[in-house]
């Protein structure tokens, strides 16, 4: 989508309706007619961001990919790959807009709400095919909470920076942790196994 686009290129404020109309090669008519306000197309962006995350993000991050563990990292090499191919210039769309509207409108703020959600829950559910390769105790949620921050956090300084290294170092950082969780898990399966053997 044209306005999308825009957004996240120009950010929303910078973004005007001259400029999507002449992007999108459409009338003001037109456009008006189904959003009466800049407010509203914005709205339609987040909902359309919201529908398409399979087609837009994961699908093309996991092709290939089944581990669960492993489709986690690809998806962050994703985005890597976007600010490698920017110049560290993109930004997450929804993050982005997030950051740049300070006090937004109640429907705008839930509608990045939900965007933030379906995010944390597919890389949630990642985490849950995981299985007993994370300890039980693990709050998966909570750890996908952690993943989205991280990434966000780690876009947000490449981008300020212009280098991939911090974005890398936090990427580094959240796949020892993983890693160590996987240990631990191990660990406590073998402790397990080693009690019942009689």
């Amino acid at each position: 989508m044209t306005a999308l686009r825009l957004f996240a290129k120009k950010g929303y404020g910078s973004t005007s309706i001259a400029d999507i109309l002449t992007a999108a090669g459409a009338n003001s008519g037109s456009l008006y007619h189904f959003f009466p306000t800049k407010q509203d197309l914005l709205l339609e962006v987040l909902r359309r961001y919201r529908e398409g995350i399979w087609t837009m993000l994961l699908e093309p991050a996991w092709a290939g990919v089944s581990d669960p563990i492993a489709r986690i990292f690809a998806l962050l090499a994703a985005y890597r790959g976007a600010l490698a191919d920017s110049a560290c210039v993109y930004g997450c769309p929804i993050g982005s807009l997030a950051l740049e509207l300070h006090e937004p409108d109640p429907p705008v703020r839930e509608m990045l709400a939900v965007n933030f959600d379906g995010w944390v829950a597919a890389v949630e559910r990642c985490y849950m095919a995981a299985g007993a390769r994370l300890p039980a105790d693990v709050d998966r949620h909570a750890l996908a909470i952690f993943t989205l921050t991280t990434m966000e956090g780690g876009v947000m300084q490449a981008r300020t920076q212009r280098s991939l290294d911090a974005f890398d170092q936090s990427i580094a950082m959240l796949r020892d942790y993983v890693r160590r969780l996987e240990t631990t898990a191990k660990q406590e399966s073998e402790n397990f196994k080693g009690k019942e053997t009689p």
